[in-house]
């Protein structure tokens, strides 16, 4: 019998961790802008050194959330407080399930009185729509993300989204203002004249220096991208492509895909047989050495990521019971680190696949590692015993490492050694991004998240940090 939704995947598959770990989907894909402009690693020292523009048009749903319910049902679905949350304000916005797992992240826009945008992966955005269904005065309008892979089709989204970032940031900005202009307080709303036009912006600094993400109409993608470029020629501005984009967050320690927590509860069955039999959730390939036989070992509560700062308590939402027992000894979670590889041991991944005697190992590919959309390798100590999860890796042209984003178990200090399994069990598993190989332990050393210096001393307290902090 064909399954007609994820429900009917799941129960058809009867092993849930095993249909996501042998799923065809293979790693995320950032879909429509060219690789490279002129080269990764020129791209990623520009966000250090002049300054970037990254395009952010494709890869991210766009949710419009309009009515007069629209500012409940996000309080409803999320752990943050919506007590002080004006107009022309965003917040880094954190749904999660009713066992208290993650569903996933994004940036949420207050746009009007009753007009929000949220800008994320399609997770949060698929559990918006579905929880609008239940007794919400509200419109939901979807402009998904751009299709993987065109091939030469014609694309369009409602909105053209762009950020410039880098030291040189506010001297772009400045011209293209036509003069000094005043930054606003961090995850605040504004304006700027560009190309004769006033766009939107929201001040950002995801390159750990002042800058703004903007956005507009779609039709205007070229006039505005050609503008900026032209006022940044001066200051060193570099486009940059699809590859060097995910190196960003590497540097600044955002986990960008947690493993959607809505495969258990049974509160989350309706959600389940809404959800299409060929979406996100069931496609979705888990990758990585870390395997068990219960999907909820795959979740990851908001103290884990980073995002325990976030929860309050001041309102009631799904998960709230689940996050309250945790919150009781916040101490006892795991934390967020980043893990900075054994530069010999990266090097003998790197040697493998020209070493045609020599062991094979899992491909490491510069300079987005991973091999899944959501990606789980075992962290372990000397004794083997697993201590945490590395959940996203790559090369970091900025430091000149191998790095990877992880929670740990608390006990886990800065500054110790641990071994990160690189590939996967028994060869691998069925996904189309897997070659037959040997597993490899990787000595890494726990330090923190965000890695960078300059990022962690930048940012706003809280935002994409390991620290407790306040929310933006």
């Amino acid at each position: 019998m064909s399954a007609k939704n994820l429900q009917d995947v799941l129960d058809n598959a009867g092993n849930t961790v095993e249909l996501l770990r042998n799923s065809q989907l293979g790693a995320y894909i950032y879909p429509v802008v060219p690789a490279e402009f002129s080269n990764f690693r020129r791209e990623v020292i520009a966000w250090r050194t002049t300054a970037v523009l990254y395009d952010q048009t494709h890869h991210m749903h766009n949710l419009f959330v309009t009515g007069p319910d629209a500012r409940r049902l996000l309080s409803d679905t999320g752990i943050n407080s919506f007590a002080n949350f004006p107009v022309d304000m965003a917040k880094q916005f954190v749904p999660v399930g009713p066992e208290g797992g993650v569903i996933g992240d994004g940036i949420l826009f207050h746009l009007a009185p009753e007009e929000f945008v949220f800008v994320g992966r399609a997770p949060v955005a698929n559990w918006l729509l579905y929880k609008a269904s239940s007794g919400y005065n509200v419109e939901l309008t979807l402009d998904p993300r751009s299709p993987s892979r065109p091939y030469g089709k014609p694309v369009t989204r409602s909105l053209w989204r762009f950020q410039i970032q880098g030291p040189n940031a506010w001297a772009i900005i400045e011209k293209l203002n036509g003069g000094p202009l005043e930054p606003v307080r961090f995850f605040r709303l504004g304006t700027l004249p560009v190309a004769g036009k006033q766009v939107r912006t929201l001040r950002h600094g995801m390159a750990g220096a002042p800058g703004l993400e903007l956005w507009g109409p779609y039709e205007d993608f070229d006039l505005m991208r050609e503008a900026i470029l032209e006022a940044g020629a001066e200051f060193g501005i570099e486009p940059c492509g699809a590859r060097a984009y995910s190196c960003n967050t590497l540097e600044s320690g955002w986990i960008p895909s947690p493993l959607p927590a809505i495969y258990t509860a049974e509160e989350l069955r309706g959600y389940r047989e809404w959800l299409p039999a060929d979406g996100y959730e069931a496609t979705n390939a888990i990758a990585g050495s870390f395997v068990s036989d219960d999907i909820k070992d795959y979740y990851t509560n908001p103290w884990e990521l980073g995002y325990g700062s976030f929860v309050k308590f001041d309102h009631d939402f799904v998960g709230r019971d689940a996050l309250a027992a945790i919150a009781s000894d916040p101490s006892s979670q795991r934390r967020k680190v980043t893990l900075a590889w054994h530069a010999a041991d990266v090097a003998t991944l790197l040697a493998s696949p020209v070493m045609g005697d020599g062991p094979g190992y899992q491909f490491f590919d510069l300079p987005n590692a991973n091999f899944g959309s959501s990606n789980f390798d075992s962290v372990v100590d000397a004794g083997d015993k697993v201590v945490g999860l590395s959940m996203f890796t790559g090369y970091s042209a900025n430091e000149r490492k191998a790095l990877s984003l992880a929670t740990v178990d608390p006990d886990v200090p800065i500054g110790a050694e641990v071994r990160v399994i690189w590939g996967e069990p028994d060869g691998g598993s069925g996904k189309s991004t897997v070659q037959p190989h040997e597993q490899f332990a990787v000595r890494a050393i726990v330090s923190p998240a965000p890695y960078s210096t300059v990022v962690r001393e930048s940012y706003h307290e809280g935002w994409r940090s390991a620290a407790a902090g306040k929310e933006t």
